[in-house]
């Protein structure tokens, strides 16, 4: 199945395994297991799954905002373990929206509701302290918008996290140094609080372009050592201070560009 969408050409592809890989332009934005929304395929995902598991017991609902929705991997994960939690999706493609409900099917009461708005519009118009966790995962030609890595973009955020909300935020890098990620990581701590980042190795050697995930809490973030050295393959886990060092947050004031993902790199 594919079809034309504001973000590219949509296409569901069935998976020798079961699963199914919606694409944007040929690009792997999510693999959802219709039969197991608990099976994360992604890496990254996997991680922000520890991160769910850690933030609260299974069973127990959450509230959670996401930006970016794709195929809804995360969203449905959420609702599989941690049923009535209350999420709501923020995705402003509405066309891949409907495609994507009808070649990937919500469960029924899944209480995933999707609005079709910007991640900036989206999150100012949510309640504060109204959110347990806040997931950004979003993408526009393979690269983190800029207008969702800024100051005043995770202010927002934290407005609407309640006190020991948990916010999470799907970066990718391999620029030399990683320069952005060290700047987003001083952002997160300045505007949210303090956290870790969590990443493979080769990554935050500077030797490999990859996924870098970021979580900041105003309260301290849950342990996730234990969970990085079970995972395959495994990640670490450092601190933001740490990481961020004497970088300076990003803001909107200045016009920069987020790194791009060389084509082969998710490419399959």
């Amino acid at each position: 199945m594919e079809r034309q969408t504001a973000s590219g050409l949509a296409s569901v592809e069935a998976q020798h395994d079961g699963t199914f890989v919606l694409r944007i332009d040929g690009s792997p934005q999510s693999q959802v297991d219709l039969a197991d929304a608990t099976n994360l395929s992604f890496e990254y995902m996997r991680r922000i799954g520890d991160v769910v598991d850690a933030l609260a017991p299974r069973r127990q609902p959450v509230a959670v905002a996401h930006v970016g929705g794709a195929a809804l991997s995360l969203p449905r994960y959420v609702a599989a373990t941690r049923p009535r939690s209350r999420q709501i999706v923020l995705e402003p493609d509405e066309d891949l929206t409907e495609f994507v409900r009808e070649a990937l099917p919500l469960p029924k009461r899944a209480g995933i509701k999707v609005r079709p708005v910007t991640g900036r519009a989206g999150i100012a118009e949510l309640y504060d302290d109204s959110m347990d966790l806040v997931i950004l995962d979003a993408f526009e030609h393979e690269a983190v918008p800029a207008t969702l890595v800024t100051a005043e973009f995770f202010a927002e955020c934290a407005r609407v996290l309640r006190p020991t909300g948990v916010l999470v935020a799907n970066l990718i890098d391999g620029t030399a140094g990683l320069p952005f990620i060290r700047r987003s990581a001083a952002t997160v701590q300045t505007v949210v609080g303090p956290g870790v980042l969590l990443a493979e190795r080769r990554v935050l050697r500077g030797k490999g372009f990859g996924n870098v995930i970021l979580v900041a809490s105003p309260q301290p973030v849950p342990d996730l050592v234990d969970a990085g050295r079970r995972a395959q393959p495994p990640y670490d886990v450092m601190p933001l201070t740490e990481f961020a060092g004497k970088s300076a947050p990003l803001t909107d004031a200045e016009g920069f560009i987020t790194p791009q993902a060389p084509p082969a790199v998710f490419r399959s």
